[in-house]
């Protein structure tokens, strides 16, 4: 099963040297994700669980606000053993679905890619703000949700593994 795990730039560079990333929560194709977005298009599926682990990658830059703007989600495969459904409702709210528990750490060798956001100064703005207006979001301001949107309007890059030391750099 392919996951898509939420970080930030300064957890990724914590995590790089020893090679574990220490995350807990994970997207992923659920049966709830599959329902709600009513495709088979598997490829479709996990763009939605990408775009849900990016906006939990906001919420983390909210939490965190020494850490660089970017949006930053890792790709791995792992065991369907690995991972069991979030606690509670996962039909609670649409950014909940997909959202899954992992076993343990990622081993970043089994990571099939970084997706981040692009050094782009707008970009970076965007991003800032969303992370700034998550908070309210969530309690309901709809304008504040018109700016975590606009952070969904740019579309995350692809990065080889390789090439996470020039995106902690």
């Amino acid at each position: 099963m392919r996951v898509y795990v939420p970080t930030t730039l300064n957890d990724l560079a914590v995590a790089h040297p020893e090679g574990v990333l220490e995350q807990s929560v994970a997207y992923a194709v659920t049966p709830a994700l599959r329902e709600w977005y009513v495709s088979d298009d598997l490829e479709e599926l996990e763009y939605a669980a990408l775009n849900r682990a990016a906006l939990s990658s906001v919420r983390l830059l909210a939490a965190d606000p020494k850490a660089p703007r970017r949006r930053v989600v890792v790709a791995v495969e792992v065991a369907d053993s690995a991972v069991t459904p979030f606690p509670g409702d996962e039909y609670q709210d649409q950014a909940s679905l997909g959202r899954v528990v992992l076993g343990g750490p990622i081993r970043l060798v089994k990571a099939a890619a970084v997706h981040a956001d692009d050094l782009d100064p707008d970009v970076q703005a965007d991003v800032a703000a969303a992370a700034d207006a998550v908070t309210a979001a969530d309690r309901g301001d709809q304008d504040a949700q018109f700016t975590v949107d606009g952070a969904e309007d740019h579309e995350l890059l692809w990065f080889a593994t390789q090439e996470i030391p020039g995106l902690i750099g």
